[in-house]
């Protein structure tokens, strides 16, 4: 049964074995681990995983995972594998730990971007209410305003028509303290009464 089950893999893997299988120089069986996984027209992709996991350590993990993960789980090994190629100390670390450097930057420079506009936002309105500040008394003037003056102007004269005395003598004294802005009428009591 495992001769036929070998001479059937040999058979169908003769004209196309896996990738793994190609490169390890073995017959590809019918139920080979990676065949799914490392077509023969990307040997590439098998050689690089091959060279930083191992073939062996590659085969333990696929059986340890259910099947509808490996496909995810072959994936990650190549990025890995890619990753330890270009840096073999801190593998897809090194590449995260760059990643996170530029988005730590770059939300930086957002801040700083979002502190500037901020800025020049209160810079904006401030230099809009002085300017009213300096229109708004100009305006008051042009249209009519400090009527609240009117209320300290000085007493005007009463008009002569308006003093009406019992004697002549009070009507002259009333005339010369209201020529002379409100004086008091003592001063006026050497008058002589007008003859007529």
């Amino acid at each position: 049964m495992g001769g036929g089950v070998g001479g059937g893999g040999s058979s169908s893997s003769s004209s196309s074995p896996c990738a793994s299988c190609k490169l390890l120089r073995r017959r590809c069986a019918k139920d080979c681990i990676f065949a799914p996984y490392f077509p023969p027209d990307d040997p590439h992709k098998f050689a690089i995983v091959h060279k930083v996991f191992g073939a062996s350590n590659i085969s333990k993990m696929l059986q340890e995972i259910p099947v509808h993960q490996r496909g995810d789980a072959v994936s990650s090994l190549v990025y890995e594998a890619n990753a330890r190629m270009r840096d073999p100390v801190n593998g897809c670390v090194g590449a995260i730990s760059y990643l996170q450097n530029q988005v730590a930057q770059l939300q930086l420079q957002l801040a700083v971007a979002q502190a500037e506009i901020l800025r020049l936002h209160q810079l904006h309105q401030q230099q809009q209410q002085q300017t009213a500040a300096a229109i708004l008394p100009v305006a008051h003037i042009y249209c009519g305003g400090g009527g609240g003056d009117d209320d300290h102007q000085p007493p005007q004269p009463l008009p002569v028509s308006s003093l009406v005395a019992s004697s002549p003598s009070a009507t002259a004294a009333a005339v010369a303290a209201n020529m002379n802005g409100g004086a008091s009428l003592t001063s006026f009591g050497s008058l002589q009464p007008l003859q007529y």
